[in-house]
Parts: structure tokens; sequence; C-alpha cells
């Protein structure tokens, strides 16, 4: 099986498991806030991953949401078995499980939509099979932009300002709850770009890979001390990263 084959299906199997367990019952507990909760679908779907990367890549490192984290020959796995938790508890639909190898490719499976992703700069990015359209280029004033704060951030300026300056030039904004999401919303044009700041590797690397896979851009800029994670077409990509500069 290629890599990208494999990583559809690991990412298919973690969502699947996850969606049982949720029908079932969990027990969940909170990590860094009440809005920061794992459960044990969280962990399992992880190590469902994990073993059959073991199995299949024995020679690759992998990294993990919680807490996985192995060291290879030189190739990495980065596992977000459930992106969303706070919204797969709370009864909303807008979590997935995702997978990437390094910036190679990416795949996202929304399990609630019956929606598999794949692709990367290599790979043409399809749904479910099907090769999507190029995303068309269109400036800020034009797209909806997804993105997020969280509220014990609000008071720090140098997040606040720079963002500020982005979402007062868009369309509209939208907050999914889920990165991953949100960054495969962009790659088949559902949204017209994705702002992130300080994410983390498994929040990115599998949808900014669906992004480049479909034509479009994802960057990451520094301003102020944070690493903005930008996703969408080149204009509009480059007309952020002008805004966070100031």
């Amino acid at each position: 099986m290629d890599d990208l084959a494999l990583a559809a299906e690991l990412v298919r199997d973690a969502g699947e498991l996850a969606a049982r367990m949720l029908r079932e019952g969990l027990t969940v507990r909170h990590k860094t806030s009440v809005s920061d909760v794992v459960s044990a679908a969280d962990h399992a779907a992880e190590d469902l991953v994990v073993a059959r990367l073991h199995e299949e890549r024995p020679d690759d490192g992998i990294v993990g949401e919680e807490g996985t984290s192995e060291k290879g020959s030189g190739r990495t796995w980065f596992v977000d078995p459930v992106d969303g938790t706070y919204n797969f508890l709370s009864g909303v639909p807008l979590w997935c499980s995702a997978i990437a190898l390094d910036d190679q490719l990416g795949a996202i499976y929304h399990q609630a939509a019956g929606e598999l992703w794949t692709g990367g700069p290599e790979f043409p990015t399809t749904r479910n099979g099907e090769q999507l359209p190029r995303p068309a280029d269109r400036p800020l004033d034009e797209v909806s932009i997804a993105t997020y704060l969280h509220p014990t951030t609000l008071p720090d300026e140098t997040l606040r300002e720079p963002l500020l300056r982005v979402v007062g030039g868009a369309a509209t904004v939208r907050m999914l709850g889920s990165g991953s999401i949100e960054l495969a919303y962009v790659a088949a044009g559902r949204l017209g770009a994705s702002l992130q700041s300080n994410s983390l590797p498994w929040d990115w690397l599998p949808g900014a890979a669906l992004v480049r896979g479909a034509g479009g851009a994802a960057e990451v800029v520094e301003v102020g001390g944070h690493r903005w994670h930008i996703a969408g077409g080149r204009t509009v990509v480059a007309q952020i990263a002008e805004l966070l500069a100031g």
C-alpha cells in the first residue's frame, strides 16, 4: 500500500472507531482548560493509527496529539485522532481524524459528513476519490476567512491586533472549531482562507497538504513573536501576510 492510500485508510478507521465509541459512551477529562478536553476515543484512535504504522512503516517516526513521540529514520507521521474534540463531545458534527506525512501528504476524514480528503504537493487533492477543481483566486474582501483566538489570549495585543487587521478586511468570518476541517474546506473552495496562530503540526500539516494539492498556498509567517499559519489562494495569502505585518 502506498503512503497516500495508507493515510486514507488510517484516518477512516480512526474516525469510525471514535464515532462508535461516542455512540457507546465515553469517559472525558480536561487538559488545560474547560474547553481543552480529551476522551477515551482520542486515545483509542491514536493507538489504532500508531499500531498500524508500526506494522506498515516500522522505520518511520510518529508524533501524535495524545502523546505519541517516536523518532524514525527520517520520515515522520503526524496524527490528530480527533480534531475538534470539544465539538465531538458536544454533539457538534464538525470534527475529524487527520494525519500527515511530514509536509508531503495529508488525509482528513470528516466522519459525520462521510468525506475523505487526501492530497499533497505532489498529489492532486481529492474528496471521496474525485479530484477537486482549483479554487478561485480571489482577494480578501471577497472571501470568508476561518480563524480562532482563545478567550484567554484576547488581552494579548501581539495576537489580537494582527488578527483584527486581517478579519476587518474579509467578507465574513467563520469559526468551526476544527482546524483540519477548515483547511479541507479551503482546499474545496467552501471557505476562502484560514488563519491560525501558533498551530501545532498535527493541526496544520494534514490540511496544508490538501490546500497545496488543490493548487492553493499554505504559508507560515512570523509576526510579533508568533507563527501565523495562512492558507488560501495565492492572492489572499499574500494579502493576509501583508496585513499581519502591519
